[in-house]
C-alpha cells in the first residue's frame, strides 16, 4: 500500500467509531470492523432520514467555484438590478474562498486559476474592495504575471466585453445564422452537448449585438500593458486543426461585415423563439445557471423588458440558485440535483437495510414517479420516433432528461415496495425503452444525446473551456448496464454490446476513466458493480485487474482518494489523493461487487469510514469528487459524502443489493422476513 496524499491540503479528521453488531464473524478483528460498520450505518441512516424534504426529495448543496457568484453580480450590474445586500453577501463568500497567494481555485486544494481569479477580482471591485487593498493587490499581481486578461478564457472576456473592459473585435465570432445549419451539417447546434447548445444559442445573439454598458471603473491593473492589452499572437500552422479553425474564425468575422441584415434579424428572432420554447416551468433554462444567465441577457438585448413574464420568471429562477449561509454569505449553485440525490439516497437506505416499505422510501418513490418526463425534448432530434420516458437531474428540466439519472432512478424504484406496483412497472418500462433507444452506435451511452461525438465543436476558438460534446462514457454506460441487468436484460444483445464496450475501455492498469465523477476511482466504482450484476464472475480477468489496481492505490490510512489533477496529469495523480468518504465508498463498492468482502483492503476501507464518521452520522468532505467538465469545472456534491458511504457500508453488512431489489417485488410478508434479520434501523 502507498501513501498518496501528494500535494493535498489535509485529510478529514477522525471522529468517533462505535461498536454494535447483529452478526458474529470468524475473528475478533473482523467482528470489530463489522460492529463499527453497523453502528456507522445506523448513524448515517438516521442522519439521512432526518434530512428528507416533506415532499419526499433529498438535495445537498452543489458547490462549484466563485465564477458562478461573480457572474451573477455581473449580470445584475448589466441589467441594472444589483442591490447592496446581494452584492455584499456574494462578496463575503468570494473573499472567503480566496487562497493565501491571492488567487481563486476551481476546486478545494487546487491551484490558482486565471479566469476564476479575474472574475472574482472584478466582482469584489463591484462590491467596493479597493484595488490597493492587500488581498486585491495580491490577486492583480498574480493575474499580470500570468498574462493578464488577454490570457483568460473566452467566456471571461465576454463578460468583460459587456462593460467595455475588453473589445468585442478581440473575441471569436459566433453568428446567429448558426441556427439555420441543418442537422447533417458540421457545427450545427445539435453537434454540441446540450449544456453547450443551451449556452451557445443565446450567445449568438450577444455576439451579434455586442452590447457595452458603462464600466463602473477601469481594470488597467489586470493588463500586462494597459496601452496594448491584447498584443497580437501568431496563428497556429495551417495544417493543424487549431490553425484551420483560427482562419475559419477570420472568415466568419469577415461575414459579419457583409451579413444580410434581414437574414441576421431573422436568425436572432429564431434564436429568441428557440430560447423561449425551452424555458422551463420554473422560469429557468435547462435547470442550470449558465444558459439561464445568457438567455436573460439575449432576450433583454432583443427588446424584452425586465417586467416581461419570460424575463421576470427567468430572473426569479436565478434567485433559487442562491444558498444563504449562516454567516450571511451567499453562494450560487451552478445547478441543483434533487432527482440525482433522491435516487442515490433511496438506494443507500435500502442497501443499508431500511425496510423496503418504509414510509419515507415510499414518499421518495412517489416524488420520483411524479418527476418522470413523458414528453419529447431536444434528444428527439436524433431519435424522432423514440417514445419518451426518463428523468432529469434537476427540479425542472423537461427538455433534457438524462440517461444516467434515468438508470439510477429505475434502480432506486425497484428497491422500494410501492403501493402501486403497476405504476412503478409502467414507469420503469418507459425508462428501459428510452434508455435502450438512446444507445449510441458503438454500444455505449452518453449522458443526454445519442452519438454526440463530432470532433469539430471542441476545435472552435470560442470553445476553450470545458467539454462541448457528449460522447459515451464508462460511468453512464455502467449504470445503464446495471439497470438493464436488474430488469432481467443482462443477456439482451444491446446490453452485451454495452458490456463489450466497457471491457474494451478498461485502462491498461485495470481502472476505468470517470467522466462525471473523480475520476478513475469513480469510473471503476461504477463499472465493476455493473459487470458483476450483468453476470461476469469475480474471477473475470477484467475484474481481477480492477481489484489489483484499487488495492494498489489504497492509502496508508485505509481510505481512497483521487485529486482532480488526475484529469490532466494521469500518471502522477491517477487514483491518488487524500482519502475521502465518497471515493472510499466507490472503491469499496467495486471490491465488494468483485467478491472481496473478506479482503484486508475492504476491512481497512470500512474501518476508515467508521473511524472518520462524525458524531451526527455524517462525514466531512471538503474535496471535490464530482465532475462537470474534466479539470475545467469541478463539483462538490454535499450529499455524496453521505449516500455513497452508507451504500458501501450497507453492501458490506448485507451483501448483494440485487437480491434485495427482488424483495421489493415479493408479497410484503415474504419480503420482510429476510429484512428483519438484516435491518440496520
Amino acid at each position: 500500500m502507498t501513501a498518496t496524499t501528494d500535494g493535498s491540503t489535509g485529510a478529514p479528521s477522525p471522529s468517533h467509531a462505535a461498536a454494535a453488531s447483529d452478526t458474529t464473524l470468524t475473528t475478533p478483528e473482523t467482528a470489530g470492523v463489522h460492529d463499527a460498520a453497523a453502528r456507522a450505518a445506523r448513524r448515517a441512516t438516521d442522519f439521512l432520514l432526518a434530512r428528507q424534504d416533506a415532499q419526499g426529495w433529498w438535495k445537498g448543496d452543489l458547490e462549484t467555484n466563485v465564477t458562478m457568484d461573480a457572474e451573477d453580480l455581473l449580470l445584475r450590474q448589466f441589467l441594472g438590478i444589483r442591490d447592496e445586500r446581494t452584492t455584499q453577501a456574494a462578496a463575503l463568500f468570494i473573499r472567503g474562498e480566496q487562497r493565501e497567494d491571492g488567487t481563486w481555485a476551481t476546486f478545494y486544494g487546487g491551484p490558482g486559476e486565471l479566469s476564476a481569479t479575474i472574475e472574482a477580482y472584478v466582482a469584489l471591485r463591484l462590491a467596493g474592495d479597493a484595488p490597493d487593498a492587500p488581498h486585491m493587490a495580491r490577486a492583480s499581481a498574480w493575474i499580470r504575471e500570468r498574462g493578464g486578461i488577454a490570457a483568460a478564457r473566452v467566456f471571461t472576456r465576454i463578460w468583460l466585453a459587456l462593460f467595455g473592459w475588453w473589445k468585442w473585435d478581440d473575441l471569436p465570432e459566433l453568428p446567429p445564422e448558426l441556427l439555420y445549419f441543418p442537422t447533417w451539417f458540421p457545427l450545427n447546434i445539435y453537434n454540441f452537448g446540450c449544456w453547450a447548445r443551451q449556452t451557445i444559442v443565446p450567445l449568438t445573439v450577444v455576439s451579434a449585438k455586442r452590447p457595452v454598458r458603462p464600466a463602473p471603473f477601469a481594470l488597467d491593473e489586470l493588463h500586462t500593458d494597459p496601452a496594448n492589452p491584447n498584443p497580437p499572437q501568431p496563428l497556429a500552422p495551417l495544417a493543424s486543426w487549431d490553425g484551420l479553425f483560427q482562419r475559419l474564425d477570420k472568415v466568419v468575422r469577415g461575414y459579419r461585415r457583409v451579413a444580410v441584415r434581414r437574414l441576421r434579424r431573422a436568425a436572432m428572432n429564431s434564436a429568441a423563439r428557440w430560447i423561449i420554447e425551452r424555458q422551463e416551468n420554473d422560469g429557468c433554462w435547462g435547470g442550470i445557471q449558465p444558459p439561464a444567465v445568457y438567455s436573460v441577457i439575449a432576450l433583454h438585448l432583443l427588446g424584452y423588458d425586465l417586467d416581461h413574464p419570460v424575463l421576470r420568471e427567468g430572473i426569479a429562477s436565478l434567485d433559487r440558485f442562491a444558498v444563504w449561509r449562516e454567516d450571511g454569505a451567499r453562494m450560487i449553485e451552478a445547478c441543483q440535483s434533487p432527482v440525482w440525490d433522491t435516487c442515490l439516497a433511496t438506494i443507500a437506505l435500502v442497501d443499508a437495510g431500511l425496510p423496503v416499505d418504509h414510509p419515507q422510501l415510499v414518499k421518495a418513490a412517489d416524488w420520483m414517479l411524479g418527476e418522470e418526463i413523458v414528453r419529447p425534448g431536444d434528444w428527439a432530434v436524433r431519435r424522432p420516433g423514440l417514445p419518451p420516458g426518463g428523468w432529469a437531474f434537476e427540479f425542472h428540466n423537461d427538455n433534457y432528461p438524462d440517461i444516467d439519472d434515468t438508470a439510477e432512478v429505475a434502480l432506486a424504484l425497484r428497491r422500494v415496495r410501492h403501493h402501486d406496483p403497476e405504476r412503478v412497472d409502467r414507469s420503469i418500462g418507459r425508462a428501459v425503452r428510452w434508455n435502450l433507444g438512446m444507445q449510441s452506435k458503438n454500444g455505449a451511452w452518453g449522458a443526454f444525446d445519442v452519438d454526440n461525438t463530432s470532433p469539430f465543436p471542441n476545435r472552435l476558438p470560442f470553445c476553450d473551456f470545458g467539454e462541448v460534446i457528449d460522447p459515451p462514457s464508462a460511468d453512464v454506460t455502467a449504470h445503464v448496464v446495471e439497470m438493464l441487468a436488474a430488469e432481467g436484460l443482462a443477456h439482451d444483445p444491446r446490453t452485451r454490446r454495452g458490456i463489450d464496450w466497457l471491457l474494451a475501455e478498461q485502462e491498461a492498469n485495470g481502472s476505468w476513466f470517470g467522466r462525471w465523477g473523480v475520476n478513475y476511482v469513480y469510473g471503476t466504482g461504477s463499472v465493476v458493480p455493473a459487470l458483476t450484476a450483468a453476470g461476469l464472475p469475480g474471477s473475470h480477468p477484467a475484474i481481477r485487474r480492477a481489484v489489483t489496481w484499487l488495492e494498489s492505490v489504497q492509502n496508508d490510512d485505509g481510505g481512497w482518494g483521487e485529486d482532480l489533477r488526475s484529469y490532466r496529469y494521469v500518471k502522477e495523480w491517477s487514483g491518488r489523493g487524500a482519502s475521502t468518504a465518497s471515493q472510499t465508498a466507490w472503491a469499496l463498492m467495486a471490491l465488494l461487487a468483485a467478491g472481496e468482502q473478506d479482503s484486508r483492503a475492504v476491512e481497512r476501507g470500512v474501518r476508515w469510514l467508521a473511524d472518520t464518521q462524525r458524531e451526527d452520522g455524517s462525514w466531512d468532505e471538503p474535496y471535490f469528487t464530482g465532475t462537470g467538465f474534466p479539470w475545467d469545472f469541478s463539483i462538490n456534491y454535499h450529499l455524496y459524502r453521505q449516500v455513497f458511504p452508507l451504500t458501501a457500508l450497507g453492501r458490506y453488512l448485507h451483501g448483494d443489493p440485487f437480491e434485495r431489489r427482488l424483495l421489493a417485488r415479493k408479497p410484503l410478508a415474504e419480503a420482510q422476513k429476510p429484512l428483519a434479520e438484516a435491518r440496520v434501523s
